[in-house]
């Protein structure tokens, strides 16, 4: 079975994130299936172990241009998974409510609890992706003071470290942070929204937004870029995953996503002599009750 291994880049401006290969992990559908339920059933017992350690947290990070497979990828990785140790956030446009906040206070409150994974679809970064290239943004829906929105450079020099700060943060107290960029090619999105159209189950949900956004392409492409070199960090990596085969994408997340927990010091609780014996007093307790 392959295993996915982070490897330099191609494009030189690229080196701060892991990037896969283009390798197939796997044969066929068949062999897809057979791998995607043994790591979501090696996923599910080690977050439970990491729910009844009570110590860490895990971020996972989905960014990407739409129609990348964010939705189906967090759908499919965390098939199986107990519900009970996990929350799933997907941030769209910010509200009135959260626009009167900090760039990162919507976020912010739905960090990981100790024990818990929490996945966002979207995140933050969208303060250095959507807005960086539309900087009116800056003023117009965010309501900066003036003289701090007129040198944008500045703003987003600013919002890349203020990222890391908050990375490093995160990372002290015990909250490990995955970064996943979804990086389907201009083609295959394409591909994908006139089959979003075409497809009752799906085009309810086709904005004409899209379209508009997709015309800025390189803008994104730029600002992904420097998003990645300012803000991919040892305690928290970026990883730049093809995203035009959905199936190989899938297994890749969840190849590091498991590289992650397997990383942790998780262990169950340990139950000292005294809450032995109480718990055997319990068993006989229930057997008594069984045979009556």
């Amino acid at each position: 079975m392959a295993t996915y291994k982070p490897q330099e880049a191609v494009d030189p401006d690229w080196k701060s994130a892991g990037y896969a290969t283009l390798e197939e992990f796997y044969k066929d559908k068949s062999e897809y299936n057979k791998l995607a339920e043994e790591y979501s059933k090696e996923i599910d017992e080690l977050q439970s172990k990491m729910y009844a350690h009570n110590r860490y947290g895990l971020l996972i990070i989905f960014q990407a241009m739409d129609a990348a497979g964010k939705d189906s990828t967090i759908k499919h990785v965390m098939s199986g998974i107990n519900t009970h140790g996990v929350k799933v956030f997907a941030y769209k446009r910010p509200s009135l409510n959260e626009l009167e906040h900090d760039y990162m206070w919507r976020t912010n409150i739905n960090l990981p609890e100790r024990g818990c994974m929490t996945i966002f679809n979207r995140s933050y970064y969208e303060e250095v992706l959507v807005v960086k290239v539309h900087p009116e943004i800056l003023t117009t829906s965010q309501l900066l003071p003036q003289e701090i929105a007129e040198d944008a450079e500045k703003v987003f020099k600013n919002r890349y470290s203020d990222i890391q700060n908050f990375e490093k943060y995160a990372h002290r107290n015990g909250i490990h942070i995955l970064k996943f960029f979804l990086n389907v090619s201009k083609k295959e999105q394409g591909k994908r929204m006139i089959e979003r159209i075409e497809t009752p189950a799906k085009n309810w949900k086709f904005e004409e937004g899209d379209v508009k956004e997709r015309g800025f392409w390189d803008d994104y492409m730029q600002a992904y870029e420097e998003c990645i070199n300012n803000t991919a960090s040892e305690h928290a990596p970026w990883y730049v995953i093809p995203a035009d085969d959905k199936k190989n994408m899938r297994l890749i997340v969840s190849q590091l996503i498991l590289e992650k927990l397997k990383s942790l010091k998780l262990a169950y609780p340990v139950i000292d002599e005294k809450r032995m014996e109480e718990l055997s007093k319990y068993k006989q307790i229930i057997l008594n009750q069984d045979s009556d």
